[in-house]
């Protein structure tokens, strides 16, 4: 079944990219993977940070974002029982494999100066808080078996979140997809689905466009140092 299978990276935009690689880096102990000009973006800025082999933490840095106000309750959270906006992050939760790593790390990023809360056992899981530059809310996280849905699916939040029974077992069991190879064209455009906010013009023709044709104009497959 095709499907998504795990995060390759989130991206947090950043005031100033170092600080942001200088705590990711010695309080949470991630390596600087990548750190380049961002493909397509002037003045952009954008790295990697190694959680592992398959998943990354990358922050990019935009000219005059610096500028842009952080407003708790609306941009931001402010910590993992606030408000945000619809659509921003409440909060990041990273993971570690056992209940063991999850004291390590609150080990390390207590011996780094950083305030923690926890561990708090969720019962789904064991996490840990604590908070990030610009105003990030942060969270280390372990689980050592699969949510069990039976024990975690609330009848009576589904009903809160106006979910039905009936809607419930399909989002629970999502119909199983084994691809056609890339060969689906794109759907015409409408205006009742999600869409990436570009200009109206330019994204009708970016999704008008051959997907060879958007691949050649924007891929930068180069990495930007020659490595022998």
């Amino acid at each position: 079944m095709i499907k998504i299978n795990g995060i390759h990276h989130i991206a947090i935009m950043s005031g100033d990219i170092k600080q942001h690689i200088e705590f990711f880096s010695d309080v949470l102990g991630c390596k600087l993977s990548a750190i380049f000009d961002m493909h397509g973006v002037p003045g952009g800025l954008h790295a990697f940070m190694h959680m592992n082999d398959h998943s990354y933490f990358s922050i990019v840095q935009l000219p005059g974002v610096g500028d842009i106000p952080i407003e708790l309750g609306k941009t931001h959270s402010g910590n993992g029982a606030a408000p945000s906006a619809p659509g921003t992050m409440q909060h990041l939760a990273f993971n570690v494999d056992t209940p063991e790593d999850l004291l390590a790390i609150r080990d390390r990023i207590r011996k780094k100066g950083v305030n923690v809360i926890g561990p708090i056992n969720h019962g789904m899981c064991e996490s840990i808080y604590f908070g990030g530059p610009d105003q990030l809310t942060l969270e280390v996280a372990t689980s050592d078996v699969e949510i069990d849905q039976r024990a975690w699916v609330d009848p009576a939040v589904l009903e809160k979140a106006g979910i039905s029974s009936e809607e419930a077992e399909v989002y629970m069991n999502p119909d199983s997809y084994a691809g056609e190879g890339g060969t689906v064209a794109q759907p015409p455009y409408d205006p009742d689905k999600p869409h990436q906010a570009y200009p109206k013009e330019m994204y009708q023709q970016m999704i008008a466009a051959p997907d060879e044709a958007i691949a050649a104009a924007a891929s930068y497959a180069e990495p930007p140092v020659k490595v022998n």
